[in-house]
Parts: C-alpha cells; structure tokens; sequence
C-alpha cells in the first residue's frame, strides 16, 4: 500500500491518527482489535515512533485504548459507558437543535441535505459503515449552527464514542435504511420550528438506543490489512 500512488504516504504522526480513525468510525476496524505497532507502519509506510505517536493521539480521544505489556486496541466501551455516552446526547442534542432551528440559514439546510444525500449513496453502495460515519457529522454540523462551541466540541467527542458503542452493540442493522429520522429533523429544521427539532431529536436519540443489545457485544472482525485497505 505505501507504493500505491492513490493513497500517498502519511507524512506525520496525525495524517496516521487521522487514517486510522476514519476507519474506526466508519466501522472498519472493529472494537476490540489489536493495533500492532508493526503492522500498522507497514501498511503506511512508516516508522513505528510515528504509529506509537498517532496511537498516544487517538487513546486521547478515547478511540484507543493502550495497555501496559499488550499494546494498542481499538476501545471497547463498557455496557455503563454506552448508557452514559446516550444519556449525554439526550441532555445536549434536543436542545442544541432548538438552536439551531432557530439560525438556520438556506445555505445550512443544503449543507444538511447533502449530508443526507451521502448517507443514502453510501448505503446504495454497500457501506452501511460510511453511512454511520455520515450520519454522526450530521449531528455535529447541527451543533455548529447552532454556533455554540464549547457544546459542539462535547457532542463532537460524545458522536465519537457514540461510532465505538454502535458497532459493538447494534443488533438492528435493517433499521439504517428504514430510518427517515434525518429528513423529518431537517424539515423541522428548515421550517425553524424549534420546538418540533427538540422532540424530534429526542425521539431520534431515543431510536438510537433502542437499536442497541448492550449484553451482546459483536466480536472483532477483519484483519487489520483488510480494514485499512481504504484508509
């Protein structure tokens, strides 16, 4: 792969860090999966300070989680965190997009209208993990309009998470494509209907959970050289 003209090396310790989450949040590397400090530089082409520095990165953001004498795994959070992780979401998001429909601007609603036009091609092309990836920026995008920083920086890391949780517990994978969560928010959202984006979003929020089996965890899947194929 480091030869291979249509995916040029990394160059620094975050381009690697930058890679390996994209994969983690579209759900090719699984929870639970060993990062080899080794493998991971071959694949990239580069030195193992370099992967041992993009790995500190991404344990920092809770993406990783490094154990003494073991190595690297993509983080597995527990049944406690998942629940956690949700109950945060439910307590910022509704009223996060209360704000936002109340700025919304024609330019934000085509902007959230491709993010919807994205997750669906994704879909349409097979990559359910991609679509999840999308589906998460929407979230963010949202609390950006409604340019309230210091909250957008929480949701931005609780969507994250959020990415670890899903794969390791969703058990209703037919219910993406069934899902018109999305359109019926942004409706709201373009109407600037504030009230109807804060009930919306809760009942989305609340879907979002009932989705989940957290007693069942999904075993890792893929090597780690099939899962950054892409990265």
């Amino acid at each position: 792969m480091g030869g291979n003209s249509e995916h040029p090396l990394p160059e620094s310790s975050a381009a690697v860090a930058d890679r390996l989450a994209l994969a983690i949040h579209e759900h090719r590397l699984q929870p639970g999966t060993k990062l080899s400090e080794d493998e991971v530089g071959e694949i990239f082409g580069v030195s193992r300070t370099l992967v041992r520095a993009a790995l500190q990165r991404l344990a920092h953001d809770r993406l990783v989680t490094l154990r003494r004498n073991r190595g690297a795994f993509v983080a597995q959070p527990s049944m406690r965190e998942a629940r956690e992780v949700f109950e945060a979401r439910a307590l910022l998001e509704p009223r996060t997009a209360r704000s936002a429909a109340e700025r919304m601007t024609p330019e934000d609603v085509a902007r959230l209208q491709r993010h919807i036009d994205e997750e669906h091609a994704a879909l349409d092309a097979g990559d359910p993990g991609r679509a999840l990836r999308l589906s998460g920026l929407f979230h963010v995008e949202i609390a950006r309009i409604a340019d309230q920083d210091t909250i957008r920086e929480f949701i931005t890391q609780l969507v994250a998470r959020s990415s670890l949780i899903i794969a390791l517990y969703w058990q209703r994978r037919a219910a993406l494509c069934e899902s018109h969560a999305h359109h019926a928010l942004l409706g709201a959202l373009a109407d600037r209907d504030g009230a109807a984006a804060e009930e919306m979003m809760k009942g989305h929020l609340l879907d979002l959970v009932s989705s989940l089996d957290l007693r069942n965890p999904a075993p890792p899947a893929r090597s780690l050289k099939e899962a950054l194929a892409r990265a």
